[in-house]
């Protein structure tokens, strides 16, 4: 969750996006400004960044006997989904060195009614058992460590971009991107490591927020590296979304409890093509990038606003507004209209036009809105005209018919799975629901629920799926999976 996160994000190669165009798949399932090659996982919510992955087969069960292609341990600790290309795969975790430096004082709080929310990323904590989620702080919220800590870091971390061979799971290359101390803590819940690095099969641009973008090449040479500064989350829950790419552009969000922009870069150089400044509560939530009539359009979703903004000027083309608190949840396009939703404190799922501008909040631009059982930490999944999403950080299904908001399936319980913070993923006709407590449900793309698999392993799940070709990832508290049928 993010958990990353997360970003984000979609992003794809110009060539090859021409050629899923003419393809007949296009025709049924959305693509966004993330497509380099339908056949990889790209960015952090695969190729099409809806959460499908059209030519995957994964598995339909497996246990910790069955169908485990590779399980190995990854130092350090992250939330970011994992990134497949090729024969490799890409993830990123922050590796505490054990190296230690005397923590600052950690200021008073000018006020008792300071109260940490359960907020933190595209993996935040799951609301308190049996009562309401407590109110959010104000703008700057709780300095030092979060997840009811008051401590501030103290401890060098290494912040690294890992290589594993795919057929294996060996470590092919690590880099160290930065060594620090965090200038501030983080949930309980998730860590340094809830965004997602992002690759066009050429650069692997590998993104840890107050700690820098960088941008390597496969081999894992470093070509350029940006510092952004320390961004300040509420309550000091800490970072986790992710960047976007399209083309030769790379887009970054900075909403956080400080000065906020969004901004696009060269991807090749870092150099920056524009920057436009924001005002937004901290954000969790990846850029989505949709080519809507041959201009690409950039959109954000937020507590205050969702915003889409021209690509190539970063002009703002149009806002909404109709969210809840703590956005966490990345939107989805069909390219005709683009889905935003949330989930904390409330519920709201917009269908937007594409070809609005000025304020659409109450206007014809709104297809229509949904305002039960939204999630507050997964992503949604846009599988044809189907969408379906989670309640909250639960293990609650409904579906919705995206061009008309019908219901399809209402708030019905996945059996077996607790807490969700990953992301569903979707792949030949199947709809991939990962539990907290390890479970996974696998259910049929249709219009009623039909439960096809129960899956159970012996680990913690936080991290968003990734799929290609018969692989699943799994990225565990401690372990990541891959998952085939031989």
């Amino acid at each position: 969750m993010p958990p990353h996160t997360p970003p984000t994000h979609p992003r794809s190669a110009t060539d090859v996006a021409s050629r899923i165009v003419l393809s007949l798949l296009s025709l049924v399932l959305p693509l966004s400004a993330a497509t380099p090659a339908e056949s990889e996982w790209p960015q952090w919510r695969g190729p099409l960044a809806n959460g499908v992955a059209p030519k995957a087969t994964p598995p339909l069960a497996w246990s910790e006997t069955q169908n485990v292609k590779w399980k190995v341990q990854i130092p350090g600790s992250g939330t970011g989904t994992p990134l497949i290309w090729g024969q490799k795969i890409f993830i990123q975790t922050a590796v505490p060195t054990g190296k230690k430096v005397e923590p600052p004082p950690v200021p008073t709080p000018k006020s008792a009614a300071v109260i940490r929310p359960q907020i933190f990323g595209q993996l935040p904590p799951p609301p308190p058992a049996g009562g309401t989620p407590p109110p959010r702080g104000p703008r700057g919220g709780r300095p030092g460590g979060g997840g009811g800590r008051a401590e501030a870091p103290s401890e060098f971390y290494r912040f690294n971009l890992l290589a594993l061979d795919r057929a294996t799971g060996k470590v092919q290359w690590e880099k160290t991107l930065n060594e620090v101390v965090p200038h501030e803590g983080h949930h309980r819940d998730h860590g340094y490591a809830s965004h997602s690095p992002i690759t066009d099969g050429q650069h692997i641009w590998s993104w840890f927020g107050s700690r820098g973008l960088h941008c390597l090449d496969m081999k894992g040479a470093v070509l350029w590296s940006k510092d952004f500064g320390k961004m300040k989350t509420r309550a000091g829950f800490g970072e986790g979304n992710s960047p976007a790419l399209q083309g030769n552009t790379l887009v970054v969000n900075w909403d956080h409890e400080g000065t906020d922009f969004i901004a696009a870069f060269d991807k090749s150089t870092g150099r920056e093509l524009w920057r436009q400044p924001r005002e937004e509560d901290t954000t969790w939530t990846t850029p989505l990038i949709v080519n809507y009539k041959d201009q690409y359009q950039v959109i954000v979703a937020a507590t205050r606003r969702v915003r889409s903004y021209d690509l190539s000027t970063g002009k703002q083309l149009w806002e909404c507004g109709g969210m809840t608190a703590n956005v966490i949840p990345t939107p989805v396009s069909d390219f005709e209209l683009v889905y935003a939703i949330s989930g904390f404190r409330g519920a709201s799922l917009l269908a937007l036009k594409l070809d609005g501008t000025g304020d659409l909040t109450d206007t014809a631009s709104v297809v229509w809105k949904h305002t039960k059982a939204t999630p507050y930490v997964p992503s949604p999944i846009l599988y044809g005209e189907r969408l379906y999403f989670l309640s909250g950080n639960n293990a609650i299904l409904s579906a919705l018919n995206a061009k008309t908001g019908q219901p399809l399936i209402t708030e019905e319980r996945l059996e077996g799975v607790s807490g969700v913070y990953a992301s569903p993923v979707g792949a030949a006709g199947r709809v991939y629901f990962v539990g907290r407590n390890g479970t996974t449900v696998v259910i049929k793309d249709s219009d009623t629920l039909e439960i096809l698999a129960t899956n159970t392993l012996d680990e913690k799940f936080d991290a968003s799926p990734a799929l290609a070709g018969k692989d699943l990832l799994l990225r565990g508290q401690r372990f990541l999976y891959c998952l085939a049928q031989p």
